[in-house]
């Protein structure tokens, strides 16, 4: 008989144990994966939110619109500074398939060599290369059509130039990175500029902006404010050509000239010769001619300070208008001699509106002397006197505030320190010895023939921001006071006395109020002292009816011209100057 098997009986008990043993990992591994869904979606929801946005979200600057310029023209306003949208056209030669094919189809349409552009394109270890700038709408358009892979173009705002060269120098121009360098686009580059707006988006794969989406922030640009000037186109104009021509007959390369209102501080016109084309500003090789020498480049102005020694003789009650006193011809200061020009008739008796209508350098020094109250010397409170009235009546050694990038102070010597002082301050009453600007004297002149209101020379007339309000700019007074309304009459007397005796051609006639005095400075010596065969030519005046509406100030840089720089130069380009504004700028005739 076979043995019977044994049989283990089946319990149900042990097969509910390992389900509910398999049921409980089941419920624990769950729990696990809702704790970290809880976790990860509620908990740390905005981290991982923003961890996925770093890869969609792309911020975009938008560019604000730079402000344009204009200026006054028959009446209403005309543009001078405007906006043109070019493309800079770049390459990432990461993604550059054939550059030598790519270079050539390239400069066919942009007309620029091929070889550049494919060395370009073949550049290592960058993402970024500018192939050319100043890409027209045209050529871009064409360029777009080629769909070469690696190449783009990006949009970029230019300055245009309606007036062409028109004012340059004042101007200034906008460099490829958007910033305003020098002339009015550097002073007011903030106001011009404006507020980049900004974009932050959601992107898809290929880096494209979704539109309708909640993560999107928009932050519109604030455009730069529209300016106005105070400039006259058409007073510019001739004041460019003029001064350019009287350059050519003076012989002379270099020069610069001013007109200003001489009743609110207003620049009608500004110029320097030579200048630039602000559109091709980047040909220019001689960084110099960007500057506006009329406000950055001082200089010793000669005789035409005369005029400023005068009226400050005369406001302190020291001198009279008929005063006559003994000239001795020269005078011995710190073991130094200081003498005249031979036309000046010599020693002798001679009276103020002499020492201004022959230019008498020892007259000058006279009328400095008598501000201290000892002839023969120049006392410390001569020099005081004269020192308060340079810089705190007619603001020289001080930028004026013109809206100008590089402007100059010039220079005043202290009256207290310094060598020779008793020389030097003889040599600054007849403009030798310290430095000013052309706009600076102007201004200052102003102030002396204006009844005694020292004006801030501004440039703008006006702001019109970027909601359309306008914001007009009142003229700011510095000084009240600069000279006494009776003085200021009596050096208009004075200065159309001087004029009248110089002959000018073709003479003015008696409807208008002239006036000017001539300067011819030596020019310094790097090495000391002075050139002795080296001469600018300034001249100072005004012209008006019943009172001045312009200043005008000339400067001439060497002339080569015979005769004395002041007379020879600069006075004809002052008197076609002055016969231009009478005969269409609406001087008043004397009532």
């Amino acid at each position: 008989m076979t043995p019977r098997e044994s049989v283990t009986p089946y319990s149900s008990g042990n097969s509910n144990r390992r389900v509910q043993i398999w049921y409980g990992v089941l419920m624990i591994v769950i729990a696990v994966f809702v704790v970290r869904l809880f976790y990860l979606q509620i908990i740390k929801h905005d981290y991982y939110h923003q961890q996925a946005l770093k890869d969609q979200l792309k911020e975009y600057s938008i560019a604000a619109e730079r402000g344009v310029i204009m200026a006054h023209d028959r009446g209403g306003v005309v543009p001078i500074v405007l906006n043109e949208k070019l493309y800079t056209l770049y390459a990432d030669p990461t993604f550059v398939k054939n550059p030598d094919s790519d270079a050539i189809s390239l400069a066919k349409i942009t007309n620029s060599q091929a070889g550049n552009y494919a060395k370009l394109m073949k550049t290592k270890n960058s993402r970024y290369v500018v192939l050319a700038k100043r890409v027209t709408p045209d050529q871009k358009n064409k360029i777009m059509t080629l769909k070469l892979s690696g190449v783009g173009v990006r949009a970029q705002d230019y300055r245009t130039y309606p007036q062409g060269s028109l004012a340059a120098q004042l101007l200034g121009f906008v460099s490829d990175d958007g910033k305003g360098t020098y002339g009015l686009e550097q002073a007011l580059n903030k106001e011009l500029t404006g507020t980049s707006g900004m974009l932050k988006a959601i992107t898809d794969a290929s880096g494209v902006p979704l539109v309708a989406n909640r993560d999107n922030l928009q932050v519109a640009p604030k455009d730069g404010s529209d300016v106005t000037l105070t400039v006259d186109v058409a007073i510019q104009k001739q004041l460019e050509t003029i001064l350019k021509q009287g350059l050519d007959k003076a012989k002379s390369s270099s020069g610069s000239a001013v007109i200003l209102d001489p009743n609110n501080g207003a620049i009608k016109a500004m110029a320097n010769w030579p200048t630039y084309d602000p559109s091709q500003y980047y040909k220019v090789a001689d960084a110099n001619l960007f500057n506006n020498a009329a406000v950055s480049s001082p200089l010793e102005i000669g005789s035409a300070m005369k005029v400023l020694t005068a009226a400050a003789a005369l406001d302190q009650g020291v001198i009279k208008p008929d005063t006559s006193y003994s000239d001795p011809g020269h005078w011995l200061l710190d073991g130094h001699e200081i003498t005249n020009i031979e036309e000046d008739g010599g020693p002798g008796i001679h009276s103020v509106p002499e020492i201004l209508n022959l230019s008498i350098n020892t007259g000058a020094t006279w009328m400095l002397m008598q501000m201290g109250g000892q002839t023969g010397t120049v006392t410390k409170t001569a020099r005081d006197k004269w020192h308060d009235y340079m810089v705190n009546h007619y603001q020289l050694g001080k930028a004026t505030g013109v809206e100008q990038g590089y402007e100059s102070s010039g220079t005043i010597p202290d009256p207290d320190n310094g060598y020779a002082l008793q020389l030097t301050y003889a040599n600054t009453a007849f403009g030798q010895a310290m430095t000013t600007t052309p706009l600076q004297l102007a201004a200052a002149l102003a102030s002396v023939v204006n009844g005694g209101t020292y004006y801030q020379p501004h440039l703008v007339d006006s702001y019109m921001d970027s909601t359309g309000k306008t914001i007009a700019k009142k003229p700011v007074i510095i000084r009240q006071g600069v000279v006494s309304t009776v003085v200021s009459q009596q050096m208009q007397s004075l200065m159309e006395y001087v004029l009248a005796n110089h002959h000018l051609q073709p003479p003015f006639t008696d409807n208008y109020s002239v006036g000017g005095k001539t300067g011819t400075a030596q020019i310094a010596n790097p090495a000391g002292g002075y050139y002795s065969d080296k001469y600018n030519g300034t001249y100072l005046g005004f012209v008006g009816g019943d009172k001045p509406q312009y200043v005008i100030m000339v400067r001439v840089n060497q002339p080569g011209v015979g005769g004395y720089a002041g007379t020879a130069a600069a006075q004809p380009i002052f008197s076609t100057l002055a016969h231009m504004l009478i005969d269409n700028f609406g001087v008043v005739p004397k009532s």
